[in-house]
């Protein structure tokens, strides 16, 4: 959770912050709606993990609506960006850690409603982990060019997550779901990772 909270704060650096507040628009107003979505189940999680909240279907339920509408603007801002006018790097590094967010919450929330075991959180560690390497291996530093690969990968791995956590899932289907889903993660990753390390040094 530190590292997302730094990562979304590295990202706020990267444009002054009168430029910021002219260029900000719609677009990126939806992915920062999806950010609070997914610091608000991240919160949830938090008060499962210390017994304060009790994952009962009708928490998880909300927990489900809350993840489905953050899915459902992931896209819509990329297109308004583009009608607007509006794409930029920033509006691209802010989409990217908002969908990191959104994992790592639904992960947690799938492990504290016992939906799978642990392994889930590699799932929503995986962005951080990469960033992390990316300290020690300089070419895990350079810049990946847009995929749909890499974007439809992200959308199931959340569609999993989402499906795992819904009330009518047993356990057993839900650490199917949670399986899946880290398991198309880290090919995308490996896939990645391969090219990073492969692509000629200048």
């Amino acid at each position: 959770m530190a590292r997302a909270i730094h990562n979304f704060a590295r990202t706020a650096r990267t444009l002054q912050p009168l430029a910021l507040a002219r260029r900000f628009g719609l677009a990126n107003g939806v992915t920062a709606a999806r950010a609070v979505a997914s610091l608000l189940l991240l919160g949830l999680s938090a008060e499962a993990a210390i017994g304060k909240l009790t994952l009962d279907p009708a928490m998880r339920w909300t927990a489900v609506a809350v993840a489905v509408a953050a899915l459902l603007s992931d896209g819509l801002d990329g297109w308004l960006a583009r009608r607007h006018g509006l794409a930029s790097a920033f509006g691209a590094r802010f989409d990217m850690e908002s969908d990191a967010l959104l994992v790592l919450a639904l992960a947690l929330l799938v492990l504290a409603a016992g939906q799978a075991g642990a392994f889930v959180l590699l799932s929503g560690a995986l962005r951080y982990l990469f960033v992390g390497a990316g300290r020690l291996a300089p070419a895990l530093r350079a810049p990946l060019p847009p995929s749909r690969r890499r974007q439809a990968i992200c959308v199931a791995q959340v569609i999993c997550l989402i499906a795992a956590l819904a009330p009518p899932v047993p356990a057993w289907a839900g650490e199917a779901l949670a399986g899946l889903g880290l398991g198309l993660l880290l090919y995308s990753f490996g896939i990645d990772v391969l090219a990073m390390v492969a692509r000629p040094r200048r």
